[in-house]
């Protein structure tokens, strides 16, 4: 069920407006950062934490270069929390969607992004936003989150 917002009860959402693509990996990981730190999940109190925590910037870091690289640039980052779950979401203005390169150079650059969302992450997809796209993935805290 959800609120007037379109909000599950008890879930939380930040928002980040990107109208240009130059440093928008950086900007978007220190947003993420700081909304982990707000929820919980930073400063982490164990080993599991902490690399969760650091899997969802990388993971973060990669959709956004994603959008960076093939999209023209994201236009918004969106961080959602209900319970335990986190969904990340980056808007673009392709309607193209993702690819998974499913046969890859590992000795090369590029084109890994998406296999390693697809490893980290519980769930991750695409689906449209307007004239473009919206890429998510989920994941799941690795202990409780502070309560608000």
């Amino acid at each position: 069920m959800a609120d007037a917002a379109g909000q599950a009860p008890g879930s939380q959402s930040r928002r980040l407006v990107l109208a240009d693509p130059r440093g928008a990996v950086h900007r978007c990981r220190e947003f993420t950062r700081e909304v982990l730190h707000d929820w919980g999940w930073l400063p982490a109190v164990g080993a599991e934490q902490r690399m969760a925590a650091e899997d969802v910037l990388m993971m973060t870091s990669e959709l956004v270069t994603n959008a960076c690289r093939h999209a023209g640039g994201p236009n918004e980052l969106v961080l959602r929390r209900t319970g335990p779950v986190l969904r990340v979401e980056v808007s673009d203005s392709s309607p193209r969607p993702p690819v998974l390169l499913l046969a890859g150079r590992p000795s090369q650059p590029g084109g890994h992004g998406l296999r390693v969302v697809d490893r980290l992450a519980r769930a991750w997809g695409s689906e449209p936003a307007g004239p473009g796209k919206r890429v998510w993935l989920e994941v799941r805290s690795p202990q409780p989150c502070r309560p608000d």
